[in-house]
């Protein structure tokens, strides 16, 4: 599996929805495992990052600082 590089700011969306019904997560923190926080209700969820990469449908880098 290709690694794929992972900053705090960075919005995901995933294939399966929160239980809330969001499919957007913001990363607050990449290693080993993902921390992110779920954009709908705010829920905060660590992950391993194996399997968060396999939820993986689309990842929005934020944009460049001004």
């Amino acid at each position: 599996m290709r690694i794929i590089k992972i900053e705090p700011g960075m919005v995901a969306r995933l294939k399966k929805p929160h239980p809330c019904g969001g499919h957007e997560w913001e990363i607050l923190r990449g290693g080993v495992d993902i921390k992110t926080r779920c954009l709908t209700c705010g829920r905060i969820v660590t992950v391993p990052r194996h399997k968060f990469q396999r939820g993986i449908k689309h990842i929005d880098f934020p944009p460049p600082p001004q």
